[in-house]
């Protein structure tokens, strides 16, 4: 088999959605992480047997004395992940998103939701982060997770969103779950004013034209729209709201209450994630606006090069701005 094969049959699993000449940051998670230990002796990783592949190995290598591989076993990890909550310690459990979310929900659901135990699970290739089709696509995790009392969940931008994320999950009362972006992340909010805090959704970019409320790495996505719709003489706002549960309501209804086009954008199916936590949350306001979802459809993905996925999806840059000026045509 030649090289160039080799990396092809590889390339699905190790794919970075970063753009070609990007700043990213290695590893973020791992290294927010392993600093965090620094100056808490509580936090503990876990992983089944995906330390490399969720950057868990970074902290594993600095603090080997506070790691333990649970093998092939999601269930065990999020239970012993749950015990070691019970005595004290700040247990951070990475897996796969979807081996998270349709394999082990019981356990992270009676272990740590509902007697509400600080157990943060990492969940790795989340939405369509990955090329290898439906057994490793997460398209669907925050729908299932949405609805397990105490669960915070998280759906980061970036490496800066990580970095800060990490430390506040590690502070927060109960279960938290995050979405992993993984290996070399795209750098981007530190070009805003802005600061991650769990809870709260943050307005990165004004406009008078269109209003984008996105989450995870589509906010990147839509802050790159953003600049291409200015071409076409469009003022686009963008909101970012990472922490999916709790939503910050208050701030995402005081944006979509005006005159402006209003669009969801999420690396997720469009049932079950930020478009119904929005819509539903505009229903109980009673303010009668409407939205238009950018997201995965319902539907199990096909496998192959992130690039092509995401255009043909509708998650790519282009695909944005197309779908936002033939809403405003």
């Amino acid at each position: 088999m030649t090289t160039a094969a080799n990396r092809l049959t590889t390339s699905a699993m190790i794919a970075s959605f970063a753009d070609p000449g990007q700043r990213t940051s290695p590893a973020p998670f791992g290294q927010a992480l392993a600093a965090l230990a620094e100056q808490d002796t509580r936090v503990v990783g876990l992983t089944a047997d995906l330390g490399k592949y969720t950057d868990m190995h970074v902290f594993a290598q600095v603090h080997p004395d506070r790691f333990f591989q649970m093998g092939m076993a999601e269930q065990l990890l999020f239970g012993a992940a749950a015990g070691m909550a019970e005595v004290g310690l700040v247990p951070f459990a990475s897996t796969y998103s979807v081996f998270a979310a349709r394999r082990a929900y019981d356990f992270l659901c009676l272990d740590a939701a509902e007697p509400n135990l600080n157990v943060n699970i990492v969940g790795g290739l989340p939405g369509l982060t990955t090329g290898y089709g439906p057994s490793h696509q997460a398209t669907e995790d925050m729908a299932i997770f949405r609805g397990m009392p105490n669960l915070t969940i998280v759906d980061p931008c970036d490496s800066i969103d990580i970095t800060q994320a990490v430390p506040q999950l590690a502070a927060a009362e109960g279960p938290t779950y995050l979405r992993l972006l993984r290996g070399n992340v795209p750098t981007v909010l530190d070009e805003y004013d802005y600061t991650f805090q769990l809870g709260k959704a943050a307005v990165v970019r004004g406009g008078k034209d269109v209003l984008l409320v996105s989450s995870g790495l589509m906010t990147m996505r839509a802050l790159q729209a953003a600049e291409k719709l200015a071409a076409h003489k469009v003022d686009v706002a963008v909101v970012h709201t990472p922490t999916i549960k709790p939503f910050d309501a208050e701030t995402v209804l005081h944006e979509i209450n005006t005159d402006r086009l209003a669009v969801t954008l999420e690396n997720h199916t469009v049932v079950g994630g930020l478009f119904e936590t929005v819509a539903s949350h505009i229903v109980r306001a009673g303010l009668g606006r409407r939205v238009v979802p950018i997201g995965l459809p319902d539907e199990f993905l096909d496998a192959g090069a992130l690039p092509t996925l995401h255009k043909r999806y509708g998650l790519a840059t282009d695909c944005i701005v197309e779908r936002v000026l033939s809403e405003l045509a």
